[in-house]
């Protein structure tokens, strides 16, 4: 299905250089990324007002959590690629709103798991012997030995309400204290859980049989309260639970009324629903309560570690293209990444070329990964294709991240399938492009590591560099056709840089695409198109 429109002007991506940084950074990580030829400007915590009026003319923010990345801080950033959060979480940016400007969102998800980790060990041993009260005791000349008599965590059940990267490294140091750990966490295996030592239940069963109960869940709408009242009267009396995850999934409310009725033993807090906790707050009316200031990550060791890595990937993203730790679009490892640039280039090009190529409204797209290239993470490929697609039709700013959110929008449904098996070349790519007036399809590969080639328009063969101006036009396969666009390209001056020919056979249909170093002018073009023997003729731009 070809047309006889003109192409689409192409994405031209701009040059970034400036970063703003908030929430006082670790100096090594504005050092790195003044290192990297970024201007920095470094600023304390700003609200939400102040901020905004920064944003213009910065493309990358990098804050911890006292920040507040609102969807109106984000909608006044224009020029915003990234935002970084120097910490595992990001539940103080509007990662929606982000994702619908095609700003990416990341964070550094390991660099603090021993600090928390830690920290929830020691206040779960602050709980159990009762250890800050009677420091505040002695300290205020009180010596009340017998009131502060604890219980002992060795042979107890620790439940665990997650087990990612911080619940893993908190069970293996509840083993190393002989404590019977066992964990929920619907996204991980029996078999994973059980790998670590620990057993795995369901929620209600772990609420039932826990001595101590340590939450290391995200904050979302499903885990909000997640521990309200019926789970509080559902636990031991004796029990305790520590947080040191994110406020707000426990009721504070629930708590407070069933540790002052008794109902519950104590809590050990690191996190709250509303940060810094108001003066007057019941938890901090009940002594059987241990708070800290969110202060689990601050560690010299982990700020610095999270300080360098969100600095490096924000400078990744700027200064070389590569995301990595991205929680709104694919990510993958920088070696991963390196291996798969070239077909990422190739993807984006020939959702380029059909973008330009291809009449109607766009309804699907079928992608094919074929070779080695389907046994790499095939996501960002497709995200790929879609920018290139979507980047030459549309004026909004399209990139990675939001790419998919446009496509679903716009009911451009996306259907991929993959195939060990490549008779031809050891990677192929295909895309198929379907709209309400027919169907086009290319086929591509990367030759010598690095240069994306068209390996196949429609069912014609071809082998074209996807570079630069590009003259596309099919005719019926009798002599002297390439010889008078040669001639009329000739005479208005237009250098012709190669030729690929692809046809069905003698006589049949054919494909060219001609690598011209020029655009050709709109009224030469007119005059290749009038050509008898001329099906379609197209200028593509890549």
């Amino acid at each position: 299905m070809w047309g006889r429109s003109g192409a689409a002007p192409p994405h031209v991506e701009e040059i970034l250089r400036r970063v703003l940084v908030t929430d006082e950074l670790q100096p090594v990580g504005v050092e790195y990324l003044r290192s990297q030829g970024l201007e920095v400007e470094v600023t304390p915590t700003l609200p939400e007002a102040a901020l905004g009026e920064r944003l213009p003319g910065v493309h990358g923010l990098i804050v911890r959590s006292a920040t507040k990345v609102t969807r109106a801080v984000i909608e006044a950033g224009a020029d915003l690629v990234v935002i970084g959060r120097a910490g595992a979480g990001v539940d103080n940016i509007d990662v929606d709103a982000a994702t619908e400007r095609g700003v990416i969102v990341m964070n550094t998800p390991g660099g603090n798991t021993i600090a928390v980790a830690e920290h929830t060990i020691g206040l779960l041993l602050a709980s159990a012997r009762n250890i800050p009260q009677a420091h505040a005791a002695l300290k205020a000349g009180r010596w009340e030995k017998n009131r502060f008599g604890g219980v002992e965590v060795y042979n107890k059940v620790l439940g665990l309400v997650g087990l990612g990267r911080i619940g893993s490294e908190v069970a293996r140091r509840a083993l190393g204290l002989s404590m019977k750990v066992i964990a929920y966490d619907p996204y991980l295996t029996h078999e994973a859980t059980e790998r670590l030592g620990v057993e795995p239940v369901e929620l209600d069963e772990l609420f039932r049989r826990s001595d101590f109960i340590s939450v290391h869940s995200p904050l979302t709408a499903d885990t909000r309260h997640l521990i309200d009242e019926p789970q509080l009267a559902a636990m031991k009396p004796t029990a305790r639970i520590i947080n040191c995850a994110r406020g707000g999934v426990i009721s504070e409310k629930a708590l407070a009324a069933a540790i002052g009725a008794g109902r519950l033993a104590g809590a050990a807090l690191d996190v709250f629903e509303k940060e810094p906790l108001p003066q007057g707050h019941p938890l901090l009316g009940l002594e059987q309560v241990v708070t800290t200031p969110h202060l689990a990550a601050s560690t010299e060791e982990a700020q610095s570690t999270v300080a360098l890595g969100i600095a490096e990937q924000v400078a990744n993203v700027l200064v070389r293209g590569v995301a990595a730790n991205a929680v709104n679009m694919p990510s993958a490892d920088a070696d991963t990444l390196r291996e798969l640039a070239p077909h990422l280039a190739l993807a984006e090009k020939m959702g380029r070329f059909l973008a330009q190529i291809a009449e109607g409204r766009m309804a699907d797209v079928r992608l094919t990964y074929a070779g080695e290239v389907a046994a790499r993470p095939t996501d960002a490929l497709r995200v790929a294709f879609l920018k290139g697609l979507l980047n030459t039709i549309l004026e909004e700013r399209v990139t990675d991240v939001n790419a998919p959110l446009i496509a679903r929008a716009r009911g451009l449904r996306v259907a991929e399938t993959s195939t060990s098996e490549s008779p031809d070349f050891t990677s192929v790519l295909g895309a198929a492009l379907v709209t309400d007036r027919g169907e086009s399809s290319v086929g591509g590969a990367v030759f010598h590591r690095r240069e994306p080639r068209l390996v196949r328009i429609d069912e014609f063969p071809v082998e074209a560099p996807l570079q630069g101006w590009m003259l596309v036009f099919s005719n019926f396969d009798v002599p002297g056709v390439i010889g008078r666009i040669g001639t009329i390209c000739g005479q208005n001056s237009v250098n012709i840089a190669g030729m690929q020919l692809g046809r069905e056979r003698p006589g049949g249909r054919a494909i060219s695409v001609v690598n011209l170093d020029d655009p050709i002018p709109e009224p030469v073009l007119a005059q290749i198109r009038a050509m008898p023997d001329i099906v379609f003729a197209k200028l593509v731009k890549l």
